[in-house]
């Protein structure tokens, strides 16, 4: 797989309430665009597992733009694109609870998974974490958890096992 976009979700509580979203768009094996971007969640509550996880609280997403506006400047970036995520289930599930929610119309994106692929073709690692599997194909993971540094580090991994 040549061309993709890599993106990752952080969730501000058990409901897949989105506060941040990393994407990166790989176009015949080049990176040709990032996006970052705080999303203000709903509902807006921030679990004190999600902030000790990624660092995010309220205060950082009080203002932040709310899911609709946010994807509005994603979807026109991604469109014809397949997503890949390190776990995708999860984004998955978060993508269509939050389309979900704002009454938007779901895309059927198209997901692939790196975490279900570095299983496959990747023996004997201690753990299948997106940070062990970058790191173990070349790419140091420095702020893992961080939306954007997640996909570039799911980027690297879907470049090198697809």
């Amino acid at each position: 797989m040549k061309s993709f976009v890599a993106i990752d979700f952080e969730t501000a509580n058990q409901h897949r309430s989105i506060c941040s979203v990393g994407v990166v768009i790989v176009d015949n094996g080049i990176i040709t665009d990032k996006f970052y971007e705080l999303v203000k969640p709903e509902p807006n509550f921030f679990c004190g597992w999600a902030t000790d996880c990624h660092g995010l609280s309220k205060a950082d997403t009080e203002n932040a733009k709310i899911f609709p506006e946010v994807w509005a400047q994603i979807a026109g970036k991604i469109k014809g694109f397949a997503l890949v995520a390190h776990n995708s289930p999860f984004d998955e599930g978060c993508l269509k609870t939050n389309h979900a929610l704002y009454d938007m119309e779901y895309p059927n994106y198209q997901f692939y998974c790196t975490l279900q692929k570095a299983r496959q073709v990747i023996p004997n690692l201690p753990n299948y974490q997106l940070h062990t599997v970058s790191e173990y194909l070349g790419f140091k993971l420095d702020n893992h958890h961080h939306a954007l540094a997640d996909a570039e580090a799911c980027a690297y991994i879907a470049m090198k096992i697809f």
